[in-house]
């Protein structure tokens, strides 16, 4: 083998050990950046299940107080036994809802409504269609009516620009 055989055998050999070591360090990279992005998707997964876990308190408590005033709406209706009745079977229902969210765990519920998306995937669509087509129905009336609210507050102040300009051509003359 001559020399300059020899030295470019060598430079190939430097060639693959440097990309042999750029490869370890990119894979080392990798690695810790995955590690970094479990972590972090771990910490965002526990506070937010804190969050909805501190939050499901307040709704329980929301309900159990809504069953509360139920309860106490039915002393007007003495005189009718069967809407008392009525009344009464849904406050105790909301009662034993507000029991369930407090004893319940936010990943229970999301089991919960797996198991239904699973069992029932053509009803849940077309919930999911009428929730749509009722939260379309109210944005668009809600910005037609801050539209009209809108137009009203713009012909108020032209009328009031209107006379104060008739009124200041009516004081400087």
């Amino acid at each position: 083998m001559g020399v300059g055989q020899q030295n470019t055998d060598r430079q190939q050999d430097n060639g693959n050990e440097d990309w042999d070591a750029l490869k370890g360090d990119v894979g080392n990279i990798a690695d810790a950046a995955v590690e970094r992005s479990r972590y972090f998707i771990d910490s965002a997964r526990e506070q937010a299940t804190d969050y909805v876990d501190r939050r499901k308190d307040d709704i329980a408590q929301s309900v159990a107080d809504f069953a509360n005033s139920l309860r106490e709406s039915t002393h007007s209706f003495d005189e009718r036994p069967n809407i008392r009745a009525v009344v009464d079977t849904a406050a105790e229902g909301l009662e034993q809802l507000a029991g369930s969210i407090r004893e319940r765990t936010f990943a229970d519920f999301f089991n919960d409504f797996e198991d239904v998306v699973r069992r029932r995937p053509a009803t849940v669509a077309a919930a999911s269609v009428a929730i749509g087509f009722l939260a379309a129905r109210f944005i668009k009336s809600t910005a037609e009516d801050l539209r009209y609210d809108d137009v009203r507050a713009s012909q108020a102040q032209n009328a009031r620009s209107r006379a104060q300009q008739a009124q200041r051509s009516r004081s400087g003359a």
